[in-house]
């Protein structure tokens, strides 16, 4: 038996909806925007490569456990990538001192200057895209997003 919808019933559904519609499209100009950032960085980095180099610079030296487990990525995936972004110069591995079987990831100073600038321009695009928005906003939207992403890093 299906059950009557309310009045709020249908307000709650049009707010996801909306909610979806514009997070698909933020995403999708998302991964186009990562495509592009990660080519002015190397013209042979993957897309998806970009956002290790966001969290070497964030975070620092990892394990390339952690940092499979924050992308939620398997270690094969995950090897993968840091092999490619380690043969284009931009990540280096060093043993790790606490366990000689591990090893730590870094980003050696050519990858950290070249994301650095990469991360400014972009940095400089935000600026301009919300001139119009006030100091308040940009800080709500920014909290607004890590709570939405605060879950999913769990």
């Amino acid at each position: 038996m299906q059950q009557s919808r309310t009045g709020n019933d249908a307000e709650v559904d049009e707010e996801f909806l909306a909610l979806e519609r514009e997070l698909a499209v933020f995403l999708r100009r998302a991964r186009a925007s990562s495509g592009e950032m990660a080519r002015e960085v190397h013209p042979d980095l993957e897309p998806a490569a970009y956002g290790l180099l966001v969290r070497l610079e964030e975070a620092g030296t990892q394990r390339a456990t952690e940092l499979a487990a924050y992308f939620g990525v398997g270690k094969a995936t995950m090897s993968r990538q840091l092999r490619a972004l380690e043969d284009l110069g931009l990540v280096a591995r060093d043993p790790d001192p606490a366990d000689g079987r591990a090893s730590l990831v870094r980003l050696t100073d050519e990858g950290r200057g070249r994301f650095r600038r990469v991360r400014d321009a972009r940095r400089a695009r935000y600026v301009r895209k919300l001139a119009g928005w006030d100091r308040a906003e940009v800080a709500e939207l920014a909290r607004l997003l890590h709570q939405l992403n605060t879950p999913a890093e769990s």
